[in-house]
């Protein structure tokens, strides 16, 4: 087993380097496979531990309610027909945020975020929005975004990577246009001007 002391002076160049017994928890055995080495722990970084149900990343508290959807749900059967019900809406969702991480002129916004909630919380919003009879769990839009620093040219790109998602799904265009014009509103809440 060699000591980290050890090493060091290895790599410093001494032929014969004087080391002091170390803690175990400080030596490095060579029979510890790379993988199994907790890095995290052995350089102190703070772990935030996943909700062991959900697989999100906790966050403050804050008041549920659907009026944080910011959106008054449609009515519309034939609408939400368009966009495959609940299912279209989940795939819609979960590709708007893959398109999204994938996209150059926006996936710094997206590192390090909780994927799990963006997804689960975009598929409520718009399930919620196309009336498909779901309530949403997420913070307001501004409470969401505020320490985003989005730009005009930010939520442009969210919204073609939108279209594109719904355009894969097949929903038609006057469908989108509906949805879109429900949460255009919401850029004044997002965008720092």
């Amino acid at each position: 087993m060699f000591t980290l002391a050890y090493l060091a002076a290895l790599l410093a160049g001494s032929s014969d380097p004087q080391t002091t017994p170390l803690a175990p928890s400080e030596q490095v055995s060579s029979e510890q496979p790379a993988g199994s080495v907790d890095w995290d722990k052995e350089f102190g970084v703070e772990r935030v531990d996943r909700d062991p149900v959900t697989g999100e990343v906790p966050i403050a508290p804050y008041e549920q309610s659907n009026a944080n959807a910011q959106a008054t749900p449609f009515s519309d059967a034939k609408l939400l027909a368009a966009f495959g019900g609940r299912t279209g809406i989940q795939r819609i969702a979960n590709r708007l945020v893959e398109l999204s991480e994938a996209d150059p002129r926006i996936s710094d916004v997206f590192k390090a975020k909780d994927t799990v909630r963006l997804k689960r919380t975009l598929f409520e919003q718009f399930c919620y929005i196309m009336g498909a009879g779901c309530d949403y769990t997420g913070r307001t839009m501004q409470a969401a975004h505020k320490d985003l620093g989005l730009q005009r040219a930010d939520m442009n790109a969210l919204v073609e990577n939108l279209q594109q998602s719904m355009h894969e799904a097949k929903v038609p265009f006057s469908a989108q246009n509906r949805l879109l014009a429900k949460l255009a509103p919401m850029e004044r809440e997002v965008v720092v001007r």
